[in-house]
Parts: C-alpha cells; sequence; structure tokens
C-alpha cells in the first residue's frame, strides 16, 4: 500500500496548495509517505508528525532525517500542541480508523491558527476505490461468503463525499472542499498483484493468509478468472480529501 499512497500524497499535497514556510501537524504518520512529501514539496517551517503506534513512528524515523521534523506517539483526540498554534493540520487515510471521529475534529481545530488549513482524506471504499483490494474482497466473498464482514466497503460508509459531509457538518467545519483524487495502480503480471495479499500484512493480506491453502489456492483462481494472466494488471484507487480554513478562533477543548 506504500506505493500507492506515496502517489496519492504528491497529488494531494498540489491539490492542497498550502503556504510555505508553515508550521504543520500531521495525525497519523504511518510509515511517513505524506511526511515526506511535505518536506520535499512544501517547505515547512516544521512538521510535528504523530502516530499512537511506536512502531510507525520508528519507521517513519528510518527513512526521514530532516532537523525540521519532530515524532511524537500521540493520538488524534489528544494532539501534543497548544491551541492555536498550527499553521496546517492534515491527516492522511486515517480518519476512517479513529475510534472517536468528533473528538478528533475538534482537536484538530483547536491546535489551528485562525485562517489556519485543515485537510484529511480517506480512501473511496464504498465505490470501490482502492480496485485491487476492491477485487480482492469481491473474489474472496464469492468463495467464502463470510469473507464480505471483513470487506472496508461495510466497515467504511461514510467514506463518500456525502459521508464526509455530514462528518465535517457536524464537527462545524465551514464550507469544507470535497474532491476526488485518483491514480492508476499497475502491476506488470497477475503475479506481482498476487503477492502482496500473501505477506500478510493489512485486513485483506492478514485474511488471505489464514486461510488453508486449499481455500487460499480457489480465491487465486477466482481472481486470476477475473483480472486475467496475460499482461499488466491497471486499476485505479481514489480517496476523498476534505480542506477548509478555520475562520474564527473559537476553542471548544481546553488544555
Amino acid at each position: 500500500m506504500g506505493r500507492w499512497s506515496r502517489r496519492v500524497a504528491a497529488k494531494f499535497v498540489e491539490w492542497l496548495a498550502p503556504q510555505q514556510n508553515a508550521a504543520w501537524l500531521k495525525v497519523g504518520c504511518g510509515t511517513g509517505a505524506l511526511t515526506a512529501t511535505i518536506l520535499g514539496e512544501c517547505a515547512p517551517r516544521s512538521i510535528l508528525s504523530t502516530d499512537p503506534s511506536e512502531a510507525f513512528l520508528a519507521h517513519a524515523r528510518s527513512g526521514i532525517e530532516d532537523h525540521r521534523v519532530r515524532f511524537q506517539v500521540a493520538s488524534a483526540q489528544d494532539l501534543p500542541a497548544e491551541n492555536a498554534s498550527m499553521d496546517v493540520v492534515v491527516s492522511a487515510l486515517v480518519l476512517n480508523f479513529v475510534p472517536d471521529r468528533p473528538s478528533a475534529l475538534d482537536e484538530m481545530q483547536r491546535v489551528l491558527k485562525p485562517n489556519g488549513l485543515l485537510s484529511f482524506y480517506v480512501w473511496d471504499y464504498p465505490a470501490g476505490g482502492i480496485g485491487f483490494i476492491d477485487s480482492f474482497w469481491k473474489a474472496a466473498t464469492e468463495v467464502d461468503p463470510q469473507a464480505a464482514a471483513l470487506d472496508e466497503s461495510k466497515r467504511f460508509p461514510f467514506c463518500t463525499r456525502e459521508g464526509l459531509a455530514e462528518i465535517c457538518n457536524a464537527a462545524g467545519l465551514r464550507s469544507p472542499a470535497i474532491a476526488p483524487i485518483e491514480i492508476e495502480t499497475v502491476f506488470p503480471d497477475f503475479e506481482a498483484f498476487w503477492l502482496p495479499f500473501t505477506l500478510g500484512a493489512g485486513p485483506a493480506p492478514g485474511y488471505c493468509v489464514s486461510l488453508p491453502e486449499d481455500h487460499r489456492a480457489k480465491l487465486k483462481a477466482r481472481l486470476a478468472k477475473t483480472l486475467g494472466t496475460d499482461g499488466a494488471i491497471r486499476l485505479f484507487a481514489r480517496v476523498w480529501a476534505v480542506k477548509t480554513r478555520r475562520l474564527e478562533l473559537s476553542i471548544s477543548v481546553q488544555k
């Protein structure tokens, strides 16, 4: 997933068009793809990159050596920054995993300066926005109907333009711009497509490696029949991105 999230990150910062020399807070560092892109494309003054997982932070630190970046363990609901201290607050492919999204958005607004830029994006799961994941779960469900319960399109139904607009409205975010950002994911052949699902990292690969060998072979055969085995496999991936500015200094959470 990392190679595709890096490509999305590049398109996202182009769409975001942030100011230079800004103080950034990154909610949910993950592998560090967006943090690295911000450093390379946005000329930030500083970046505070947070994640609840020390393992993710350690991975990001290993690939990013820049004095402008500080990594810190923190949840999205309890950000380690002062009120109205950040110019830009962003979150990439994280909000759907946050258990209390309203609190997280309150926190993001709390640390943002007046007229500061708040933005986040999530995969368009309900519309099959990660083509290779959508293909996997459709095939898995044909082989094992119980697999449907694990499909992200069922788990994250709010990851649509309309769903995100409702979340923004509930959080008091004013006139958010919501737009799709798309990339093409290309695999040189079917085996290159299949291999990541056998590595166990993530919901779909985790499900795949948990299957008995004969069941996994049936799943592979179903995918091969659907996608073909001659030549490259090309599928689209889409995120919904949201951006808005904080127009008033209205602190709802005091620290």
